[in-house]
C-alpha cells in the first residue's frame, strides 16, 4: 500500500524486535509517520498481546479470530515477519534485516540480545549509522537492571500509585493504578522522541547511537509537578482522589443528576464561577480570592461549594459555565467519547481493510501534520503475513524460504 501523501518518515526502516506495549507503541507511532516498520515475531505464537483477549476481532462470519483487540490497537501500519531468533539461522536473518535498517528497537531483558549476537555493539559494528533503542523496566545499568519490568509494578515502585486514588481517610481510599498502562505508553512516546533526535543527529553526522529507555525512569519523570513539589519541600504528597494538588477548585463535584469536572485554573475563572453559581461573596473572601489561599483553605472551601453544585443538573451547569468561560466537562464513558462531535470531527477513528474481518475501525493517531499527515496504510498484520515479502528484500529466495519454514526458523 502507498501513502496518500508522503509521510514524514518515508524512507526510514525500523526493525521492531519488541512486543507487548511500550516498544510496539513507539514503533506504531513511527509507522504512522511513514516509517517502514518490520515487526519480528516468534513463529507459531507471535506477540503476546495477540492472545490478550477477549475481546477478539470477529471474522466476516462473526467468529472470533486469533487477533485480540489489544494487539490491534498497537500494531497498525507494520509488516509481520516470523523468525526464531534463538537459532543461529534466525539470528543471521535478523542481522541481515538490521543491515538494511535505520532503527532497531528491542525490549528483551538486559543481556539477551548480546547472547543472541543482536546487541547494539554487534549490529552497529557493520552499520554505524544504526540507531539502536533498548526498552527495559530498569535500563541497562543499576542494581535493578536484571529485573523484569511490568507497567503495574512500575506504577507502584515509581510513586504513581501513591498519588492516585481516593484519600486514605475516605471511603474507597487507598492506592490505585491508572486505567491504562501509562508507564508503558509514556516510555513508548519518550522512546519515539529520543529515536527521532538520534536520527536527526545521524543525518547531520553520519553516526547513529544507542538509546537506553527504562520504564522506571519514565515513571519518575512523569511525576511532573508532584515530583517537583517533593524536591522543593521534601514532603511526599498523598492521594487526593479527583482533586488537584496545586489548584482549587479543580476536581469532580456531584451535581443534581450525576457528576461533572470543575477545573478552575486561575482567580478570574474562580470569580466568574462564583458569579454563575450565585455565591459572589466567596470570590471576595480573602481566604479564597487567590489560588494559593484556596489551596491552603481547601478543606473549608470545598464543603461550601459542594451543596451549591448539587442544586443544578449537569447540562445546566455545563452550558452556564462554558458560556462564562469557566473550564468544566462531563465524565464520559467510551460510548460518549466515540460519539462526541468533536472527536468525530477530528477523525479520531480510522477504517482500514483487514484480511479476515473486512472493514476494521481503529483509534487514530492524534498527530495532525499539515504537509506530511499520518495515514493508516496497513491493518495490524496477521502473524507472519509478510515473511516472504520482507525476506525476499534481503535476498532470501523461495527455495531458501521453504527450507527455513521446514526447519521452523520462520
Amino acid at each position: 500500500m502507498n501513502h496518500p501523501t508522503p509521510g514524514a518518515l518515508d524512507g526510514v526502516r525500523v526493525l521492531d524486535l519488541s512486543r507487548v506495549l511500550a516498544g510496539p507503541w513507539c514503533t506504531q507511532t513511527l509507522a504512522d509517520l511513514g516509517a517502514d516498520v518490520i515487526k519480528v515475531e516468534r513463529p507459531g505464537s507471535g506477540d503476546d498481546t495477540r492472545g490478550w483477549g477477549p475481546p477478539f476481532l470477529k471474522d466476516r462470519a462473526g467468529h472470533d479470530t486469533a487477533e485480540a483487540a489489544y494487539y490491534l490497537g498497537t500494531n497498525r501500519n507494520k509488516r509481520s515477519v516470523t523468525i526464531d531468533i534463538a537459532t543461529p539461522e534466525g539470528q543471521d536473518l535478523v542481522r541481515r534485516l538490521a543491515d538494511t535498517a535505520d532503527v532497531v528497537i528491542e525490549n528483551f531483558k538486559v543481556g539477551d540480545m548480546a547472547r543472541y549476537g543482536l546487541d547494539a555493539a554487534t549490529l552497529r559494528a557493520t552499520r554505524p549509522r544504526l540507531v539502536y533503542c533498548s526498552i527495559t523496566g530498569f535500563g541497562q545499568t543499576g542494581p535493578y537492571r536484571d529485573r523484569a519490568g511490568y507497567d503495574y509494578a512500575i506504577q507502584g515502585l515509581g510513586g504513581l500509585m501513591s498519588v492516585t486514588g481516593e484519600r486514605d481517610d475516605r471511603a474507597g481510599g487507598g492506592p490505585q493504578k491508572v486505567g491504562v498502562a501509562v508507564a508503558d505508553l509514556f516510555t513508548g512516546m519518550y522512546a519515539t522522541v529520543a529515536i527521532l533526535a538520534a536520527l536527526r543527529h545521524r543525518d547531520a553526522t553520519g553516526v547513529g547511537q544507542v538509546v537506553d529507555m527504562a520504564l522506571l525512569d519514565t515513571q519518575v519523570a512523569m511525576l511532573a509537578n508532584l515530583g517537583a513539589n517533593y524536591l522543593v519541600t521534601r514532603k511526599a504528597p498523598g492521594r487526593a482522589g479527583n482533586a488537584h494538588q496545586n489548584i482549587v477548585p479543580y476536581q469532580v463535584f456531584e451535581v443534581a443528576d450525576g457528576h461533572l469536572i470543575l477545573a478552575v485554573g486561575n482567580d478570574g475563572q474562580f470569580e466568574r464561577f462564583c458569579a454563575v453559581a450565585g455565591c459572589p461573596e466567596l470570590a471576595a473572601d480573602a481566604r479564597f480570592a487567590k489560588n494559593a489561599d484556596r489551596v491552603r483553605h481547601r478543606e473549608t472551601l470545598v464543603p461550601l461549594l459542594a451543596p451549591v453544585l448539587k442544586r443544578r443538573a449537569r447540562a445546566d451547569w455545563l452550558a452556564a459555565l462554558e458560556a462564562a468561560k469557566v473550564p468544566c466537562g462531563p465524565i464520559n464513558d467510551l460510548d460518549d467519547v466515540f460519539a462526541d462531535p468533536q472527536v468525530r470531527e477530528r477523525a479520531m477513528t480510522s477504517t482500514v481493510e483487514h484480511p479476515l474481518a473486512g472493514a476494521l475501525e481503529l483509534v487514530s493517531s492524534p498527530m495532525k501534520l499539515s504537509g506530511t499527515p499520518v495515514s493508516v496504510r496497513r491493518a495490524p498484520p496477521l502473524l507472519g503475513e509478510h515473511t516472504a515479502e520482507v525476506l525476499a528484500e534481503v535476498g532470501v529466495d523461495a527455495a531458501a524460504l521453504r527450507g527455513l519454514r521446514e526447519r521452523g526458523i520462520v
